[in-house]
């Protein structure tokens, strides 16, 4: 369940989130809209999603496909179209095309393209059945864990929310994904068989994710990895840029030239674009009780600082952006 309940006083979400515990989880977030009042998002907890409907009785994980793998329409209605993602999925389409809402941004996922959604980010399913032929996988950090490699393409090192696979690699990854199902059809299929099947398809999308990359740049493409991984883990520090570059052994104008190749910002505006993306996915969900203990948790100490920033980078206000997320 994602639903959204209007509320006029924090006496009044109290009691929503009372009469909902525990099932899921809830936040509230004041409004100023002429007359205050509280948006509050009821959101079915997916924390446990894999655990509770894994196909295997050793790995949290899931494999969906026209034919196979679908859960009762009433335990798909409860969990809602729009929910923050627990785990890493994988959507390859065969046939036809789809429209899928990651972030907030809308993409077309049609024939040998795939669409991955990481861990946290906010995943949009469309609101009408779209017939089409395709896989769908999800499995959690425990799976990664347990392969022998990593994968750079999982922090989105270019920003390709969606890749293209050529014809052979797709041929590839559906054989593979045709195995993976005839294996997780048995819920005691040996976990090795799964996992070394899983390693193969991450190699295949990791190939093809960086397939259209400039090659001169295996060094850099590196360190832009590393930048990334670092930033991602120490979000809301606000470490200045020489700081950061030290951190990659770099100067400051190699880490420049360095971020603004890849991503087509300076390393500052990158920071930013970041910070704002998070501050939409927890503003989209409420999970802070007001615009200032939001700012706070995004690491700013001044709240009308956080606000002008917004208002810069998005076009809109914080009160403004809430208002287009309700409807109102």
């Amino acid at each position: 369940m994602n639903e959204k309940i209007f509320v006029h006083n924090i006496s009044a979400a109290r009691t929503v989130c009372t009469y909902y515990q525990p099932s899921i989880s809830q936040h509230f977030l004041l409004i100023n809209s002429g007359v205050p009042f509280l948006l509050l998002h009821i959101m079915k907890n997916l924390s446990n999603f894999l655990n509770i409907h894994k196909q295997n009785n050793k790995l949290p994980i899931r494999l969906i496909s026209p034919t196979f793998g679908h859960i009762s329409a009433i335990s798909l209605k409860d969990y809602g179209l729009t929910h923050r993602k627990p785990y890493y999925f994988f959507l390859f389409m065969l046939q036809g095309i789809t429209t899928q809402t990651v972030d907030l941004q809308q993409y077309e996922v049609a024939g040998n393209e795939m669409l991955f959604i990481l861990p946290h980010q906010i995943h949009q399913l469309p609101a009408a059945h779209q017939s089409t032929n395709y896989f769908k996988l999800g499995f959690d950090d425990h799976c990664l864990s347990l392969l022998p490699t990593q994968y750079p393409f999982l922090i989105n090192p270019l920003n390709n929310q969606k890749i293209e696979i050529n014809l052979s690699a797709a041929d590839r990854i559906t054989s593979i994904f045709q195995m993976l199902l005839t294996l997780l059809k048995s819920m005691d299929t040996d976990p090795a068989l799964i996992l070394a099947h899983l390693n193969t398809l991450l190699t295949e999308i990791n190939a093809s994710y960086f397939e259209v990359e400039k090659k001169p740049a295996d060094d850099k493409l590196a360190t832009y990895i590393r930048f990334k991984t670092l930033i991602e883990n120490n979000l809301t520090d606000h470490s200045s840029i020489s700081e950061i570059a030290g951190k990659l052994a770099l100067n400051t104008n190699s880490l420049y030239s360095i971020v603004k190749y890849y991503s087509g910002f300076s390393p500052k505006e990158f920071i930013t674009n970041r910070l704002i993306l998070e501050a939409k996915r927890r503003l989209y969900y409420s999970e802070s009780s007001s615009i200032k203990e939001l700012a706070y948790d995004l690491g700013y100490n001044d709240p009308e600082y956080f606000s002008r920033l917004f208002k810069k980078q998005t076009g809109h206000s914080i009160g403004r952006f809430l208002q287009d997320l309700s409807g109102n």
